[in-house]
């Protein structure tokens, strides 16, 4: 039993770890859906947040040296994450908000983009520095170890799960609450909501439904390409590994349809995908390919789908005008 208990925890101590970074990934999409734009370039837009964010914070301590304070290195990679992700979508919301550009197509390209700018830019710093890109040591614990105190982890078996995770887990927690009560609280939250629903019929009401597009797309892309720099700074050891990324972004918007664009239910949904994704390791079946675990996110993704399609609940359908450009003239 005891030695259960412990594959559970370390389990969900895993899954949160490996879902920590969809949270940001997801609730970026999210802010952005909500306002109608579909941006699928999520994954390149973390591959840019991941190679800008490691490379902030390794030109941080190489300028700081030895002393560098460890916080101010974590806000300066979520700082430079969310500038990069911020500057990759607001091409985004001029070729398709501006420029009235397909949203799918647009979104693909980016993926594109931004993933080769990401491997680009990693692989610039690899080579000018003649090595690998990684950060100290005692740097990398701000970055991975629970900035809560020792004592809290202790716990019989809800401390390590609870308070044993790295800080952005904490602040994930904060990001989606802020945007629930956002979204859901505020008058500006509204207006946003119903740029989303019907932006003629916001519009109308004096609403400015470019302004809303815009700073949704934008800030969304930011938030979205801090989930690249703590998938780096955590999972990946503080390295940049070109390859490390690949498909996090399509699990985030994935994982949009699953919690049904809740921010809060992003929380509970990234730790189950983070569990789906690392389950290959913790729960080996010689039966079972390795491929076939890999899948189950999307698997699970495609049933919930289905599932609220099924019931037509209107709460749990996406914004009525997602994906689709709006044209003043035609109000």
């Amino acid at each position: 039993m005891n030695e259960f208990l412990s594959l559970l925890i370390a389990l969900c101590v895993a899954a949160i770890t490996y879902g920590t970074p969809l949270l940001f990934g997801t609730l970026g999409e999210i802010l952005t859906e909500k306002s109608g734009s579909l941006n699928l370039g999520v994954e390149g837009i973390m591959f840019m947040g991941g190679a800008i964010g490691l490379g902030g914070v390794f030109y941080f301590e190489k300028a700081a040296g030895a002393g560098a304070s460890g916080y101010a290195a974590v806000l300066v990679g979520i700082v430079c994450a969310f500038l990069a992700g911020a500057l990759a979508s607001l091409i985004f919301s001029f070729l398709t908000i501006t420029l009235r550009a397909n949203q799918n197509v647009t979104g693909l390209a980016l993926s594109i983009f931004g993933t080769g700018i990401g491997q680009f830019i990693g692989e610039y710093m690899r080579v000018t520095e003649g090595g690998y890109i990684s950060i100290s040591n005692r740097l990398a614990g701000f970055f991975q170890n629970s900035p809560l105190p020792g004592f809290l982890r202790k716990i019989p078996l809800v401390g390590e799960i609870l308070f044993g995770n790295s800080i952005f887990f904490y602040l994930g927690i904060l990001t989606a609450a802020a945007m629930y009560w956002y979204l859901g609280r505020t008058r500006s939250g509204l207006h946003l909501r119903s740029v989303g629903e019907s932006p003629a019929t916001a519009d109308a009401a004096g609403i400015n439904v470019t302004r809303y597009k815009y700073l949704a797309a934008v800030i969304g892309g930011g938030i979205s390409a801090i989930g690249g720099m703590v998938y780096i700074m955590t999972i990946a050891g503080c390295v940049w590994n070109h390859e490390g990324l690949s498909g996090e972004g399509w699990l985030a918007v994935a994982l949009v349809i699953f919690c049904l664009w809740r921010p809060l239910s992003a929380i509970w949904g990234s730790v189950l995908f983070g569990a789906l994704m690392i389950l290959y390791l913790r729960l080996v079946l010689p039966v079972i390919p390795t491929q076939l675990y890999k899948i189950l996110p999307y698997v699970v993704t495609v049933v919930v789908l289905i599932a609220s399609s099924m019931r037509n609940n209107k709460e749990k359908q996406p914004p009525a005008s997602l994906g689709l450009s709006y044209f003043r003239e035609d109000r």
